[in-house]
Parts: structure tokens; sequence; C-alpha cells
């Protein structure tokens, strides 16, 4: 039974903060890794683990969340959660060692994981029938506006304190988010207690979907299967993954429970939840990149650029929402959204190594603008046919997706960009010999600059040269990096018709009673 007047906003609240926490966290620790590094004595390629094994803790117990929720009562286990997560947040910034640290993380990733499908879950259960496109907008506002702010928010932390401060953030927010979970939300049943555990099937999603996680974080800075554990753990998720499917098909008490797959719209809705992972994740990840290492910004600037675009997502979201509920169909705005998307990524391959703060606003609100079209009505048209358990289950399949789109999304886009750099390079370079007028007349001049601050002419032009080999490496970076806007679009462009292929409904309702 849904919840009414004040009570029900205090639990909106509560279940979007702790989604705030866990989905934050994914992006906040990026722009310390200098600072740790530095401060742990750690190389870039371990401290990258931080995040490497935060995201393989997340994936594993987001399929098994719903699982464990229907086990030991949703309302339990995202309490525990809660505390967990903020208990682990307080030693991530006591450590002393890069170990430790890494250990932390992968703890706080297991208990962030049961954050966000639990939070879903409950939120639907909260609200009514008729107001469940209000409340996926609401929880639409942490999932999208998160992975968004988090390096801004990292950024400010970086530039007035040190690094165990993004890590101490979390504590009072985790605190208020316990207090509110214990005193508000409804105790719901343990409908799986008693019923056996099945350890196989833990056993095989965490080989899957661990491998295949890290497999993806890993593998371009490995140069992919060049290397002998990036094979093996390609072998061990294709593998891990047929045996999972087998095993949970075949059981009585699966913990994941792929018979949802059996609803059209479900089956489709995680094959688009992916490609919005792939876009929202890896469009966050192209952009900084490109604007530190190509234009000078720094992370705060970034992050500030960002910012006007997750705010017009804020200010859409329940507008979506209300739409929703007045019959507007999910898969025109999607359609609006993924559209919007596009145009952003077209606005963004245009950009130039002159481009300033100003060339970037509008792109990045109209991204932020499709984003708030996109991710509602995906949820809206995905779960809109589960009923009963299947809700929590399917919440957690359904964010899974998203995460590993994300986890493709930059493991594609890095790949292009290292394949893209050399054929570009290669194309530039054609230019530079002195037959061709513009590069002697450009080597010339450039020369003469460093013979008239005192350089001898030899001095000069190795300087000149070195000068030119900067030039060349700048613009065959912009150009791959417009390669890579230009793909991330495409890709969004093209799954408009699969919209078309999920269950039209007037009114996009969800069933709420999830026990």
């Amino acid at each position: 039974m849904p919840e009414v007047g004040l009570k029900k906003w205090i639990i909106t609240f509560t279940v979007i903060t702790a989604s705030l926490l866990e989905l934050i966290d994914t992006t906040i620790v990026n722009v310390a890794i200098p600072q740790i590094q530095g401060n742990l004595g750690a190389t870039l390629e371990d401290v990258a683990w931080l995040s490497t094994g935060y995201a393989v803790a997340n994936v594993i117990i987001l399929p098994m969340s719903g699982w464990l929720g229907n086990r030991f009562g949703r309302k339990n286990y995202f309490l525990t959660s809660i505390i967990v997560f903020t208990f682990v947040s307080f030693l991530c910034g006591n450590a002393t060692s890069l170990n430790e640290l890494i250990l932390f993380r992968i703890l706080q990733g297991l208990a962030g994981g049961g954050l966000i499908a639990t939070a879903q879950a409950i939120l639907i259960e909260t609200w009514p029938r008729e107001d469940v496109g209000i409340a996926t907008a609401l929880f639409g506002l942490g999932a999208v506006v998160g992975p968004t702010i988090g390096p801004t928010i990292g950024g400010y932390i970086l530039d007035v304190s040190s690094w165990p401060w993004i890590f101490y953030v979390n504590i009072p927010v985790g605190i208020l988010a316990a207090y509110c979970t214990y005193t508000f939300v409804r105790v719901t049943p343990k409908t799986g207690k008693g019923q056996p555990i099945d350890w196989y099937g833990i056993g095989l999603l965490a080989i899957a979907v661990g491998s295949l996680q890290t497999l993806l974080e890993k593998g371009e800075s490995e140069d992919w299967f060049a290397t002998p554990y990036i094979t093996a753990l390609a072998v061990a998720s294709v593998i891990g993954l047929l045996l999972f499917i087998w095993r949970e098909m075949s059981t009585d008490h699966p913990i994941v429970n792929f018979k949802i797959m059996r609803h059209k719209s479900f089956s489709i809705g995680m094959f688009t939840s992916f490609i919005l992972g792939f876009g929202l994740y890896g469009s966050v990840f192209i952009f900084p990149v490109f604007c530190q290492n190509l234009l000078g910004f720094s992370a705060l600037q970034t992050g500030e650029l960002l910012f006007p675009g997750g705010l017009c997502t804020i200010i859409m979201m329940p507008f979506i929402g209300i739409m929703l509920k007045k019959g507007v169909p999910a898969q025109l705005m999607a359609t609006v959204g993924m559209f919007l998307f596009f145009v952003f990524c077209w606005m963004l391959s245009n950009s130039t190594l002159e481009s300033g703060t100003g060339d970037f606003f509008l792109p990045l609100v109209i991204r932020g603008i499709g984003m708030a079209l996109l991710f509602v009505p995906l949820i809206t048209l995905a779960i809109q046919d589960l009923k009963g358990a299947e809700i929590g289950q399917g919440s957690g399949l359904n964010n899974m997706m998203r995460q590993l789109g994300g986890s493709f999304g930059i493991a594609a886009l890095t790949t292009l960009i290292h394949i893209r750099a050399g054929f570009h390079r290669s194309n530039l370079l054609v230019n530079i010999n002195e037959y061709n007028p513009a590069f002697t007349e450009r080597l010339a001049i450039i020369t003469k600059g460093f013979m008239a601050k005192g350089q001898t002419f030899i001095d000069a032009k190795m300087m000149a040269l070195k000068a030119m080999e900067g030039i060349v490496m700048r613009q065959t970076m912009l150009l791959t990096y417009d390669d890579a806007y230009w793909v991330a679009g495409l890709i969004m462009l093209f799954s408009i018709p699969l919209l078309y292929l999920q269950k039209f409904k007037k009114n996009a309702n969800i069933p709420v009673d999830a026990h």
C-alpha cells in the first residue's frame, strides 16, 4: 500500500540521498587519483584499481540485490547497505596503504550495489500507482546527476582539503539516510527466508560478471588479448556466463530470475539501458579528458562545466514524470532524448583547440535535457510489465546493464581513441616534409622565434621541430576525440528503432505491490 503525506516525501528524500552516495562515489575518486598516487607512493596502474575494484564489486552485487532484498527483507537489506557503505567510507579515509584502500573500496562497491536497485524498488512501493512515473523521475535525479557532479564535488574538495575527505563527506549523509530508513521505511516480508541458497549461482555470477567488468576496465591499458590474463578473463567471463545462465534456469531457487526475460519490453529494455549507460558514462569519460589534456582546464573547471547540464536534468525530471502520468508515450520522449544526445555529440565533434567554456555551455545543456528524456522513459518501458517480486529483480538487472553499458562505452571509446590516433597521426605526418610550403614557412617562423630568444640556429631548429611534433600530437588527439563523439552519438541515434519494439501504454503505470 502506498504512503501518503509527509512520510512519502521523507522516504523519497531518503532513497534518493542513499542512491546519490553510491553514484557520486563511482566518479568522485577519479579526480583524486593523482593525489592518492603521490600520497601513498603508488603507480598509476596500481591506483587505477580503486575505480576498477569498486566497479567490479558493484556490478557483481546489482543482479543479486532483488534476491537479497527478498531473503532478508527490503528494508533490512537497504539499511544494512547504508550502514556498511558509511562505515567503509570512514575506513577508506583512514587507509594507510594502497592495498587497504583497494580492499575498502571493494567493500564499498558491494554495499553500494545494494543501494541503487533496492532504492528504486522502495520508491515504486512508496508512491501510488498513478504517480509511479513521477517516482521514477525523482529516482533518476540521482542516477543521472550523480556521475555528472561527482568530478565537480571531488575537484572542490581537493582544492580546499585532501583526498580522505572525498570519503569522509559520505559519513553525515549516510547517518542521516540510515536514521530515516530505520524510522520511516516500511518493513517488507522476507519472502525468501528459509529457502536454500544457490551458492553455485553466486560463485558463477561473481566469476562471469567480475571477469567481464575487470576485462573492460583493464583491457585497453593491458593491450587487450596480447596480455595472457586479459585473455583468461575473457574466457572466464564467457564460460562463467553460459554456466550461470544454465544454472539459474535449472534451479528452483535462482539468485537471478531469468524468467522475467519472457516480458518482451523488459528484454528490449535491458539493451536500451545498456545503450543509456554507454552514452551516460562514455560521454562523461571523454569530455573531462578532452578538456584537461588538450584545453588545459583544471578538474574543478571541468566539473563546473558539467554542472549546468546536470541542473537541467534536475529541473526536467519532475516534468518528465508528469508527462508520463498524462499519457505522453515513453517511446516519443526517449526518441527525442536520443536525438538530443546525438546533437550534443555532433556539436562537440566540431570542437577546436581554441574552444572555450562558452562553446560548451549549449551542448552540455542539450545533453542534460536529453538524459532527462531518456532515463525515466527507458526505465518505465523496461519494467512496465513486471509484477510483485519481479520489480526488485528487474531493477537489479536493469541497473547492472546500465553499469555494464558504461564500462563497455569507456572501453570501446578508449580503444577507438587509441586506434584513430594512429590513423590521424599518419595522415598528418604526410604533410610534414620540406616539400610542403606551409610546413617550411611555419617551421621557419618558429625557428626565428627561438633565435630571437638567444638560441643558436641549430638549437632553434631542433626546438622548432619539437614544437611542430607537439602541434601534430594535439591536432591528432583533437581529431581522435571528435571521432569518439561521433561514434557515441551515432550509436544512440541508431538505437531509436528499438524503442518501438516495446509495448505502448496510454499510462505508464507500474504495479506497486513489490512484495
